[in-house]
C-alpha cells in the first residue's frame, strides 16, 4: 500500500472516529446530566475518579504499549502468527495487573462512607472484570486497524456505548438504592459487548470475498488463538523489545494523562464530592479533545509510522514519503491550533453559563466556571502536544524511544509534586496550572525534535503553528466583545438576555469562521480532501 493510499484510508479512518466520539461525548454529556438529577456528586466522584482510574489504568498499561509496537513494524514481511502470540500477552500481563490494582483499590485507598456510597468494595472487582474482558479484544482491535477495517471500530463502540448508557438509565431510574452497582454493571456491559462485536465480525469476515480483496492473513477464527508454528519463534522478538521499550513510556505517559487523578485518589487533596465536580467540568472541556484530537492523534500516528521508516535519518528516507509527511503534519497543527485557539476564546466568556445550563447551580455557582476557563486553555496546550508527540513517537527509534523514556520520567515526577503544591494553594484549579505546565513542557520537546528530524529537508512543518495575523485579529476582537457580552447580558437569570449573549458568541464564531475560510485556504483543502471523506477527491 503506497503512501497515498496509507493516507486516504487513515483520513477515513479519522473522519470516522471523530463521528464516534462526537457520538460518545453526546451520549456520554446527556447521561451525566441526567444522572446529576437522581445520584449524589460523591457517588459520581467514586464512579468517574477512583474506579474508573482503576479501569483505565489496568487498561493502558496491559495493551498501549503492545499496539504501539504491533501498529509501527509497517506491512511488509510481516508474520501475523507470532504478532498475535504476541498480543495475547495482553491478557495475562492484566490479570497481573488486575491483581495488584484491586488490592490496592481495597487495601490501600480510603474507601468511602458506605451510608453515601455503597457497595464499594464488589463495584472494585467488577470494574477489573470489565477490563479484563476488554482485553479478549486486542487482537482483534490491532487486525482490524492495521488492515483499515474503519467501520468495525464504528458500530462495535457505538453498540456498547448505547448499551452501557440504556443499563445506566434504566438502573438509575428503577434502582437508584443499588449506588455502585449500577455503574459496575453498566461497564461491564460496555466491555462485553464490545467484544463480541469484534468477535461476531471476524467470524462473518473471515475467508470471505471482502477478505481475500484486502489479502487478510487469516482464513479461519482459530487463527486467532495463540498457536506456535514450526521452526519459527513463538512470537517477533523484535516487537517485544520495541513493546518493552514502549511499556517503559506507556507507564510514565499514563502517569502524566491521569496525573491529576492519582493525586486526588492517593494524596486526597480533594473530597469526593469537590472531585465529582472536577471531574464533570473535565469531561465537558475536554469533549473536543477527545472527539476531535484524540482521534486525529491515533488515525495519524498510523499513517506517519507506515509512512516513515522507524530511526532513519530524513536524507536516507524516499523524499516523496517525507514530502507527504512533512505536509500533513503541517496541516495538522495549523487545525489543532486554529480549533485549539477558538476554544481558548469562547470558553472563557461561556463556561458560566454552559456549567449552569448542564448542572445547574450544582456546577455554577462553586468553582466549575473558574475551572472550565482554565480547562478551555489547557485544551489549546492539548491539541498541539496530541499531534506533535503523534509525529515524534512515530518517528523515533528504539534508542530514542528509550532516552525518551527518562524525559518522561522527570516530567512525571514534577508534574506530581507540582499538582500537589499547586491544589493546595488554589483547589482544583491548579491540577489544570499544572498540566498546563507539563503539557507546555512535553511540546517544547516534540518541537526541538521535529526541527532537527526535517533541518536537512526543505521542508519546514513548524509554519503550521503560525496563524495567520487576520485571524488572530479576530480572535482578540471576538474575546472583547464576547468578555464584554457576559458582563453585561449574562449577570442574572433572565433567559433573554443570556439569549443576547448567545447570540453575540455565535456571530463571532461565524466571523472566525469566514476569516479561517479565506486566510488558511491549505488548511480548508486538507480538511476537504482528507478529513472528510465525502468531499475526498480520487486520485491517480
Amino acid at each position: 500500500m503506497g503512501s497515498e493510499d496509507v493516507l486516504k484510508s487513515v483520513s477515513a479512518l479519522a473522519s470516522y472516529n471523530v463521528l464516534l466520539q462526537v457520538m460518545f461525548r453526546v451520549l456520554t454529556f446527556l447521561l451525566n446530566a441526567f444522572t446529576l438529577r437522581f445520584v449524589s456528586k460523591e457517588l459520581i466522584g467514586v464512579v468517574n475518579v477512583r474506579l474508573m482510574l482503576l479501569y483505565s489504568t489496568l487498561v493502558f498499561l496491559s495493551r498501549e504499549a503492545f499496539r504501539r509496537a504491533c501498529l509501527s513494524g509497517g506491512g511488509v514481511g510481516l508474520k501475523w502468527r507470532q504478532i498475535i502470540n504476541l498480543l495475547w500477552l495482553t491478557l495475562p500481563l492484566g490479570c497481573v495487573w488486575g491483581v495488584l490494582l484491586v488490592c490496592v483499590w481495597w487495601w490501600v485507598l480510603q474507601a468511602p462512607d458506605p451510608q453515601s456510597v455503597p457497595h464499594y468494595g464488589p463495584a472494585v472487582s467488577l470494574f477489573c472484570l470489565a477490563a479484563l474482558t476488554e482485553l479478549l479484544a486486542e487482537p482483534l482491535w490491532v487486525l482490524a486497524h492495521s488492515h483499515m477495517l474503519v467501520r468495525l471500530k464504528v458500530v462495535a463502540e457505538s453498540l456498547a456505548m448505547i448499551a452501557k448508557c440504556l443499563v445506566t438509565v434504566v438502573m438509575v431510574v428503577s434502582a437508584p438504592q443499588w449506588g455502585l452497582y449500577i455503574f459496575s454493571a453498566a461497564q461491564c456491559v460496555y466491555s462485553g459487548f464490545l467484544v463480541l462485536c469484534y468477535f461476531v465480525y471476524f467470524l462473518r469476515f473471515l475467508g470471505s470475498e471482502e477478505a481475500e480483496m484486502k489479502s487478510f492473513p487469516l482464513r479461519s477464527i482459530t487463527e486467532l488463538l495463540p498457536i506456535r508454528v514450526d521452526n519459527e519463534p513463538l512470537i517477533n522478538w523484535k516487537l517485544a523489545t520495541l513493546t518493552w521499550s514502549f511499556f517503559k513510556q506507556s507507564f510514565l505517559k499514563q502517569i502524566l494523562t491521569e496525573g491529576e487523578r492519582y493525586v486526588m485518589t492517593f494524596l486526597n487533596v480533594l473530597n469526593f464530592g469537590d472531585q465529582g465536580v472536577y471531574d464533570i467540568v473535565n469531561n465537558l472541556g475536554s469533549m473536543v479533545a477527545r472527539f476531535l484530537f484524540l482521534p486525529i492523534e491515533e488515525s495519524f500516528y498510523v499513517f506517519f509510522a507506515k509512512v516513515l521508516e522507524r530511526g532513519r535519518d530524513v536524507r536516507h528516507q524516499k523524499q516523496e514519503e517525507v514530502a507527504i509527511a512533512a505536509e500533513v503534519l503541517e496541516c495538522l497543527m495549523k487545525l489543532v491550533l486554529v480549533v485549539g485557539l477558538i476554544i481558548t476564546v469562547f470558553g472563557h466568556a461561556y463556561s458560566h453559563l454552559a456549567l449552569d445550563i448542564y448542572g445547574g447551580e450544582l456546577l455554577s455557582s462553586g468553582t466549575g466556571p473558574s475551572l472550565l476557563r482554565s480547562y478551555s486553555f489547557y485544551v489549546l496546550l492539548l491539541a498541539v502536544n496530541g499531534v506533535t508527540e503523534c509525529f515524534t513517537f512515530a518517528a523515533m527509534s528504539k534508542e530514542e524511544v528509550d532516552r525518551y523514556n527518562f524525559v518522561m520520567l522527570g516530567l512525571s515526577a514534577s508534574f506530581l509534586l507540582l499538582s500537589y503544591w499547586l491544589t493546595w494553594l488554589f483547589g482544583g484549579v491548579g491540577f489544570i496550572m499544572a498540566n498546563c505546565c507539563n503539557m507546555g513542557l512535553r511540546i517544547t520537546h516534540s518541537l526541538r525534535y521535529i526541527r532537527r528530524y526535517f533541518q536537512h529537508s526543505a521542508h519546514a512543518p513548524l509554519r503550521g503553528l503560525r496563524p495567520h495575523p487576520a485571524l488572530l485579529l479576530t480572535l482578540g476582537l471576538s474575546a472583547a466583545l464576547t468578555s464584554v457580552s457576559e458582563g453585561m447580558f449574562c449577570c442574572d437569570d433572565g433567559w433573554l438576555l443570556r439569549l443576547v449573549h448567545v447570540a453575540v458568541g455565535a456571530v463571532c464564531l461565524l466571523g472566525v469562521v469566514v476569516t479561517v475560510i479565506f486566510t488558511e485556504t491549505r488548511l480548508v483543502q486538507f480538511i476537504r480532501t482528507q478529513l472528510l471523506p465525502k468531499y475526498s477527491k480520487k486520485r491517480t
